[in-house]
């Protein structure tokens, strides 16, 4: 079931990557990723979605780390604005309601639960880990807001029920332009 209070979303997206499917990385997406993390990336292996501003906000990443550990987060948002906008939202008990919501609305429960089996079909293709488990909790639970809504923009809307929700709820993170340029030295 949608949340009435969450506002509505397109995911925008200004072109490739298509939802479902990464687009390669550039040495300038490198260079970008390693200014908004503040450090090299890890195991990247696509850029799963770019922000309205041309920028990669969401990252596919390998399923196991250049060392072989096991790395889970297939999806990882990347642009310290749409992280910031995740965590202002994690403030406000949206998840505990989520959480909640999840308990009583078997809709909500089975689609966050076939959004937990889309991600590892999607994880299973590059790499079998030995844990089942994803990202932000699913599919029983509402833990990272950050991971779910990496996960809902890199699939596209209608996949993940909570991260579309979160990605609603956090607002137009893209506003003020670009978070990090290549060659910025901000």
């Amino acid at each position: 079931m949608k949340d009435p209070a969450a506002p509505q979303t397109s995911h925008a997206r200004p072109g490739p990557p298509q939802p479902g499917r990464s687009s390669p990385v550039s040495e300038e997406d490198r260079e970008v990723v390693a200014r908004q993390l503040g450090r090299p990336p890890r195991a990247l292996v696509g850029v799963a979605h770019r922000c309205p501003c041309g920028q990669p906000d969401v990252v596919e990443t390998s399923p196991r780390l250049e060392d072989g550990t096991p790395f889970p987060t297939l999806y990882y948002l990347t642009c310290p604005r749409a992280s910031a906008a995740a965590s202002r939202l994690e403030s406000t008990g949206r998840m505990r309601d989520w959480q909640e919501e999840l308990g009583t609305d078997p809709e909500l429960a089975a689609g966050y639960r076939a959004a937990h089996e889309a991600y590892l079909a999607a994880r299973d293709a590059k790499d079998v880990l030995p844990t089942r488990a994803t990202a932000g909790g699913m599919p029983d639970r509402v833990k990272c807001l950050h991971a779910l809504a990496g996960h809902a923009l890199a699939a596209g809307p209608g996949v993940n029920p909570i991260g579309d929700r979160a990605v609603a709820g956090m607002g137009e993170w893209w506003a003020k332009g670009p978070c990090a340029l290549p060659g910025d030295d901000a």
